[in-house]
């Protein structure tokens, strides 16, 4: 498998307007005329003049409409963790054939990430925002036709499959908003476009809360309805609003390359511990509360959305965090703390007690939105230490930052969303087995124990001392053969002081 790169050219701005249409033959990238629409020529945000007088407006506004069309597909993407709340007995569906139900959308929309990030550079951004804002009418619209009982559980499977197309807008969002934003305001953008995407996981199950205590639990088409005509704004708002970059392209190169990167696979493990969760949980919590403590379905939907609620919220300062003490740092205390919470979860779904399972479920939400914005902002940190260890230096790093980060950003969320999928898959096993989702949540604990200690070693770890005497040698040649992102580990190489690997990322 695969991921695209998005590489951000770096021209300097010249006298086209910031969002306006640049037809012509000069408005070509990568041997494509770019012809209508709103294509930007030149951006280059890393300029601080460019990006104070003219890149942050532009990105801002970009940002801002970009959330609005994620938000609307996460909520579709997780359209089926509130339509199983509405299965009662007369739908013939066991518990398991539930998560599994949950589960489809998860594997199409993990694999739909790869392609759907390599779009934003065929068709630019603002183009793509549209046409995959659009495309979530179809399994809107299907749901409506086949929900209701009598329909067959195959039916069910293949029109939850459709929904996978929601969970693909991350991908596309993300590599576009990466584009849009310098490497020091990458932590707090990608957050923000993450965790406003991730809202609408608790949104659409906060609906599906209101339907259920005012029409009951017979009208799941209500749902569905409010969300026609959200669609079709959200794709209307990014055609008038929002731009194309003609300098991002397609580099098959940079992702062969970011599939080579022993870095991409470290990080895509550490998002399976974080997104996988957050998305994992975020469709399984109602069904584990109706089996394990006997809930019904309004009680379900009075809880489910609290914790996708708050872990959407806190993910923006979990890139901010990042941003000021280093992403490694900011993950490895995050699954320190995820372990603990989880050993709470533990006990308590042992001990059958609500209150307490509550209270550390809802604190996993949390710290899996803390580590879905700290995980995401060590990945354009981590290449951009790559590219200085290279011997790169200024403008020429950047770009190699960029180029790489992009690719990997794909495979990363690709990889991070089949987390989810093996979250519900492991509660199908675990109440099938046991009747209980105790194991599968020993299991998660076992995850969480993995990614932090492979956080550290990777990424925190002292280095050895031989490595840092090399890089000494570099800083006396006058090179740039740095470890952090921000070039601070550059005094301890000179000094052959022992510090941490990536630290800074």
């Amino acid at each position: 498998m695969t991921a695209a790169a998005a590489e951000t050219g770096s021209k300097k701005p010249d006298d086209t307007p910031a969002g306006g249409p640049t037809g012509g033959p000069e408005g070509r990238t990568g041997g494509r005329a770019r012809r209508g629409g709103r294509w930007i020529e030149h951006w280059d945000p890393e300029d601080e003049g460019f990006w104070r007088e003219t890149g942050e407006r532009v990105a801002r506004r970009n940002l801002a409409f970009s959330v609005l069309s994620e938000h609307i597909g996460f909520s579709v993407w997780s359209l089926w963790s509130v339509m199983v709340l509405f299965m009662g007995p007369e739908y013939g569906i066991e518990p398991a054939e539930k998560f599994f139900l949950v589960a489809v959308p998860t594997l199409v929309g993990g694999v739909l990430r790869v392609p759907y990030t390599f779009a934003v550079a065929r068709f630019g951004g603002r183009n793509w925002t549209v046409l995959s804002a659009t495309m979530l009418l179809v399994p809107t619209a299907m749901a409506a036709v086949v929900m209701e009982p009598g329909t067959s559980y195959g039916t069910f499977l293949l029109v939850a499959a459709l929904a996978g197309v929601g969970g693909g807008n991350f991908a596309s969002s993300m590599t576009n908003i990466n584009s849009f934003y310098p490497l020091r305001k990458k932590g707090w953008a990608l957050g923000l476009n993450a965790g406003g995407g991730n809202i609408g996981v608790p949104v659409i199950q906060l609906l599906g809360l209101l339907v259920i205590g005012t029409a009951g639990a017979a009208h799941p088409r209500i749902v569905l309805a409010v969300y026609v005509p959200l669609i079709v704004l959200a794709a209307v708002l990014a055609a008038l609003f929002m731009d194309n970059l003609a300098p991002v392209t397609n580099d098959t190169g940079a992702a062969l390359d970011a599939a080579r990167e022993p870095h991409t696979w470290v990080m895509s493990l550490l998002y399976i511990g974080t997104f996988g969760s957050f998305i994992g949980y975020s469709f399984a919590f109602g069904l584990v509360l109706q089996n394990q403590f006997a809930r019904t379905p309004l009680q379900a939907a009075s809880l489910t959305f609290l914790g996708p609620l708050l872990g959407s919220l806190i993910r923006p300062v979990g890139g901010r965090l990042a941003d000021r003490f280093g992403g490694a740092r900011i993950t490895l205390g995050n699954f320190a703390a995820m372990g603990l919470a989880t050993g709470v979860v533990i006990y308590a779904s042992a001990e059958r007690s609500l209150p307490v399972f509550l209270a550390g479920f809802i604190a996993l939400f949390v710290l899996t939105g803390l580590g879905n914005g700290s995980t995401y902002k060590m990945i354009p940190g981590i290449f951009q230490a790559q590219a200085l260890r290279r011997g790169l230096a200024g403008e020429e790093a950047a770009v190699y930052g960029r180029r790489l980060s992009g690719a990997a950003m794909g495979l990363i969320g690709a990889v991070g969303a089949l987390g989810g999928l093996a979250i519900n898959l492991a509660f199908r096993q675990s109440f099938l087995v046991a009747g209980s989702g105790t194991p599968a949540f020993v299991s998660f604990l076992a995850c969480y124990v993995v990614c932090g200690a492979v956080t550290w070693g990777v990424y925190l770890r002292p280095a050895v001392r031989g490595r840092r005497t090399g890089q000494k040698a570099q800083a006396a040649d006058g090179s740039d053969g740095v470890d952090g992102a921000d070039g601070s580990d550059a005094a301890a190489a000179a000094d052959g002081e022992q510090g941490p690997v990536y630290a800074e990322v």
